[in-house]
């Protein structure tokens, strides 16, 4: 089997990292001739972490990062008092990485192709997809380089402006607000600490500021600069001008490294696929970017999809519309809720609280997940616990759990299934293969003595029996 996906950003890359660690033949294409270079989604969610660990990148993407910066707020000028989108969460063994984390898109990016790379596949360039047709068999796709190219599937992760998803004629639904106009990009700036975000404004118009947010490992910081209703200028001179105005100036800028004029864009496909076709990431869903959540559910999109191909059975294929675009229209209108925040001026727009880590985002009644009673069932995430083995070493279910397979578990006595890797988790206080630590597996999957859990390849519960 070979899959071309078009689009090399954060979705298409995880795709093809899932798809070429199952052996499947993957080709990537991008139509840029070089690697985007600025920061723009630089806000990675808790459930991404979690995604990236089994992805095998998250100690590069947390070495590369940073947490979420405290942000000092000047009005007219003067220091005012210090923000947090959100207070640090401690760790918990369901939950190993609660809080958000910063890295800046382009080096998430590079991260997410050395790991590709490691597989022996690499993203063509300056490749643009200029047609395909499909039939019973798979797709035809005609490429810029003027290659045909015969594959099994196509996976549009080519944007918002996808070429994929305007060619199978899907109605991107939803609004563009014209009457509001930010200035993002990523400049330096002397005076600024590396320590700490900034943000100034006027007292009569706190929530009306320019942000910067320190992007770990370069010397810029992430900006974003209302720019009003004159003509869009994206240019270092304008966003000098404007942050003198609120600052009162003694803050040099220089070396304006990325920049775009932003519009509330709040869009999504009317359908995810069309026969043999998948749209994922921005080319299915855009998101203002309060929320932190355009990224990150691209990442989950491709996450989500690239077993299902892999295996190939229709119900899989089926069901990703059915999960995917469910909750991307709940992460929508999380972010549409905060967006209204910032235009009313409420003071506590610049909060997060659990509705944009992901961790609550489930398949329950979906098709591959039943109806079911408890605390934990069939659709949920599967949570993490600590577990210590024959040998007395400490191990994490997410170990298990690791890899392009389902899991089973097995809580106490019963048979070890053969389909899939399977794992005796055994009470505390037992000895044996993988014994419970604190009692915590136990207390997460609501485990007794007979009790079998069998955990999706994207760490999603599949059935309890």
């Amino acid at each position: 089997m070979t899959v071309l996906v078009a689009g090399a950003g954060p979705t298409g890359l995880t795709l093809a990292i899932e798809l070429a660690r199952r052996g499947v033949g993957v080709r990537i294409v991008d139509k840029a001739e070089e690697y985007f270079a600025g920061s723009r989604g630089d806000g990675l969610q808790p459930r991404t972490m979690e995604v990236f660990e089994d992805l095998g990148v998250l100690d590069a993407v947390h070495a590369a990062g940073a947490p979420p910066y405290p942000a000092k707020v000047y009005l007219d000028g003067k220091f005012a008092m210090v923000r947090r989108m959100a207070e640090p969460v401690e760790p918990t063994p369901a939950v190993p990485y609660p809080n958000a984390w910063f890295l800046g898109q382009s080096q998430t990016e590079g991260i997410l192709r050395d790991r590709l790379a490691e597989f022996g596949v690499r993203v063509e360039l300056n490749t643009a997809l200029t047609g395909f047709t499909q039939d019973d068999e798979g797709v035809t796709a005609e490429l810029s380089t003027g290659e045909t190219v015969r594959v099994e599937y196509l996976v549009g992760a080519d944007g918002g402006k996808s070429f994929v998803r305007k060619a199978l004629g899907i109605a991107f639904e939803g609004t563009t607000d014209e009457s509001i106009r930010l200035l993002l990009g990523d400049v330096s700036a002397e005076g600024l600490d590396h320590d700490s975000g900034y943000w100034f404004a006027t007292a009569d118009e706190p929530m009306s500021g320019v942000a910067f947010t320190p992007l770990a490992g370069t010397p810029h910081f992430q900006f974003s600069s209302p720019l009003g209703d004159g003509a869009a200028e994206a240019s270092l001179s304008a966003l000098q001008a404007h942050l003198d105005r609120v600052s009162g100036g003694g803050i040099r800028l220089l070396d304006l490294a990325w920049s775009t004029v932003w519009r509330p864009n709040i869009r999504l496909a009317a359908a995810f696929r069309q026969g043999r076709v998948f749209l994922a990431g921005d080319a299915a869903h855009v998101h203002p970017p309060t929320g932190g959540q355009g990224l990150n559910t691209g990442v989950q999109d491709a996450y989500n999809l690239a077993w299902k191909l892999a295996d190939g059975s229709p119900a899989l294929l089926d069901s990703y519309e059915a999960e995917r675009r469910a909750v991307a229209a709940r992460v929508l209108g999380v972010s549409s809720a905060l967006l209204e925040k910032y235009k009313e001026g409420s003071e506590d727009a610049h909060k997060r609280g659990p509705e944009t880590q992901q961790l609550d985002l489930t398949y329950r009644g979906g098709p591959l997940s039943p109806v079911g009673t408890g605390a934990l069932r069939p659709g949920d995430r599967a949570p993490d616990a600590p577990l210590v083995d024959g040998n007395g070493k400490g191990v994490r279910l997410f170990e298990l759990f690791r890899g392009p397979h389902a899991t089973e578990l097995v809580f106490g006595e019963g048979p070890l299934g053969t389909e899939h890797p399977a794992y005796r988790i055994l009470p505390q206080g037992s000895t044996g293969e993988f014994v419970d630590a604190g009692g915590h597996a136990y207390a997460a999957y609501e485990g007794v003595p007979g009790k079998r859990v069998l955990v999706r390849p994207d760490g999603y519960v599949w059935s309890v029996k």
